[in-house]
């Protein structure tokens, strides 16, 4: 089995009234409970729309950690769940319902191989 990254940016979500996303809560959970049910939820969440942002840089051979994302970027990740399941056809399908359960466009990415320590 794969894990998977199904992620959006804050920016695909559009602005709607805050009646829309109150209507977007209960599908939205009702997808992460079938996930759960069917065994391949990992992770789940949302990032919270302007708190703190820290950027940690070791390149000079010293930690720095700075306020801000580390490079200028015009999109900001907005919120993730983690599905692990066989393959690619099936993290799609979950990738799918997530956009129906959010109303919003989503993206899914395979986690390479974690090496054996």
């Amino acid at each position: 089995m794969a894990q998977y990254l199904i992620y959006f940016n804050q920016q695909w979500v559009g602005d709607h009234p805050q009646e829309w996303f109150l209507s977007r809560v209960e599908p939205s959970m009702a997808v992460v409970e079938e996930m759960k049910a069917a065994g391949v939820y990992v992770f789940a969440g949302g990032l919270e729309e302007g708190a703190p942002v820290y950027a940690a840089d070791a390149t000079s051979g010293t930690v720095t950690v700075t306020d801000g994302p580390f490079a200028e970027t015009t999109e900001q990740l907005g919120g993730f769940c983690v599905v692990e399941v066989p393959d690619d056809e099936t993290a799609k399908m979950w990738a799918g319902r997530v956009a129906v359960g959010c109303g919003w466009p989503q993206e899914v990415r395979r986690f390479g191989a974690v090496p054996e320590l």
